[in-house]
């Protein structure tokens, strides 16, 4: 048995409020990521412009600023 053919029948006991709540917080989910890294970006624009002194004075690399910057503005674990 496949993992998908594994799901098929819990999904298909599921009623219509019950799908459309999961889907809903899939998409509530998927939404709350693309802001953490929308906002990840323009923190990343705005220290890129930093020198390397101004950098390290906060505790930062310009080799590690990208990675830096998506881990602080994780909220599930997922850098």
């Amino acid at each position: 048995m496949t993992p998908k053919q594994a799901l098929l029948p819990a999904a298909a006991t599921l009623s219509i409020p019950d799908r459309s709540a999961a889907v809903a917080a899939r998409v509530r989910a998927y939404i709350a990521v693309c802001t953490d890294y929308f906002a990840a970006a323009v923190a990343y624009e705005q220290l890129s412009g930093l020198s390397n002194a101004e950098l390290a004075r906060r505790g930062l690399s310009r080799a590690t600023l990208a990675h830096d910057v998506c881990v602080a503005f994780d909220r599930g674990g997922r850098a």
